[in-house]
């Protein structure tokens, strides 16, 4: 059977999109492939095998056109309000902490922040659902 193992996104600046990704989410990079024009870079952290790619090209200085067909990645968190707590202090600016309903039932608690390059993040509170 096929396992999930990474997504990859293009980032304009490795070191601060590394930053992010340790401050918020503490991933770490587990390893980084470095050619000529471009660099591979995974993070991950100990909750997951699934990691996250970026691929920094080192003579690109625009902005990556996110176009209007990505969605957004997602983590789930079991201290919600401390994570969006520790993103404010880090000086990140995620959205209010949101509830999710339908009807009486709770769907989901969660906030989206972005990441350097503009790439949306949701972080949904662990639950039966969200693990």
């Amino acid at each position: 059977m096929a396992k999930m193992i990474h997504s990859m996104i293009r980032v304009k600046d490795a070191q601060r999109s590394i930053q992010f990704y340790h401050d918020v989410f503490a991933l770490q990079v587990k390893r980084r492939v470095d050619f000529a024009d471009f660099s591979l870079i995974y993070l991950a952290n100990e909750h997951s095998s699934f990691e996250l790619e970026l691929t920094w090209n080192h003579l690109s200085d625009s902005d990556y056109d996110l176009g209007n067909g990505y969605g957004h990645l997602a983590f789930a968190e079991e201290h919600l309000e401390s994570l969006h707590g520790k993103a404010i202090a880090a000086g990140y600016q995620p959205k209010e902490i949101k509830s999710f309903y339908n009807g009486d039932d709770l769907v989901a608690k969660f906030f989206f922040i972005k990441d350097p390059d503009g790439y949306d993040i949701e972080v949904i509170e662990r639950s039966e659902v969200y693990r």
